[in-house]
């Protein structure tokens, strides 16, 4: 993605995008699900395009040990991502299977992948923590993937916490979860969302300074001019 849309989102809040998007008529962009999991997780925000992979109810003649070497599965998916992608995985939330553990992130690190993201879960928690990996998850759990999933496919439609996410959208992570950016919104929410938080900063220096919030917050058209008339100096 544009390195220079990209530095822009990567200092704009979740909280900030959900607003923006909102007031294009866009409600379900925010996961539920995934919060940061991972030391490398917490306290950062990270920005990539999505790069999907999709489980399916677990099916016992596919969900098996030996389908980790199939042409179809996660193995595969990781070779397959590029440089500073976000992988997105539809778990189907479910939270006692987990999908990735401390190898295949070690992977995900060496293929330069940003952030894991899912509505699942991870295993081998200490070791994915030690490879380094930022994972927005639902948690940890002991048992492989398919304990209760099959995976299927990479880089087509899911549905990850709730949200639809398309291939090459752009999904942006933080403290407050992750939330989904369509492809068509992402120019429009970097300019307009870098707005609002200087928007924002300008109205919280006026509540530490002691304003009330009526008119402040959201402002008015004389806090509007006012916020105007201080940006400029």
């Amino acid at each position: 993605m544009d390195p220079l849309i990209k530095a822009k989102l990567e200092k704009i809040t979740t909280a900030t995008i959900t607003t923006v998007l909102l007031k294009k008529g866009l409600r379900n962009i925010w996961m539920r699900g995934p919060q940061a999991f991972t030391p490398t997780a917490k306290g950062r925000r990270m920005v990539g395009p999505a790069f999907t992979l999709r489980f399916v109810p677990a099916r016992e003649d596919l969900a098996t040990p030996e389908s980790w070497s199939s042409p179809i599965s996660t193995r595969a998916a990781i070779e397959a991502m590029p440089e500073g992608c976000i992988a997105v995985a539809d778990a189907r939330g479910v939270t006692d299977a987990g999908i990735f553990g401390d190898i295949l992130c070690a992977r995900l690190v060496k293929r330069g992948v940003t952030a894991l993201v899912t509505d699942g879960v991870v295993r081998d928690v200490a070791g994915v923590v030690g490879t380094g990996m930022p994972v927005w998850c639902a948690g940890g759990a002991a048992p492989p993937s398919v304990a209760g999933l099959t995976f299927v496919s990479w880089q087509e439609p899911i549905g990850c916490g709730g949200v639809a996410v398309f291939p090459d959208d752009v999904v942006v992570v933080d403290d407050d979860g992750a939330v989904l950016i369509p492809k068509a919104f992402v120019d429009e929410v970097a300019n307009t969302g870098e707005e609002q938080e200087r928007l924002e900063a300008w109205i919280v220096s006026k509540v530490e300074a002691g304003e009330k919030l009526p008119g402040l917050y959201p402002p008015n058209a004389e806090n509007k001019a006012r916020y105007e008339a201080e940006k400029g100096k």
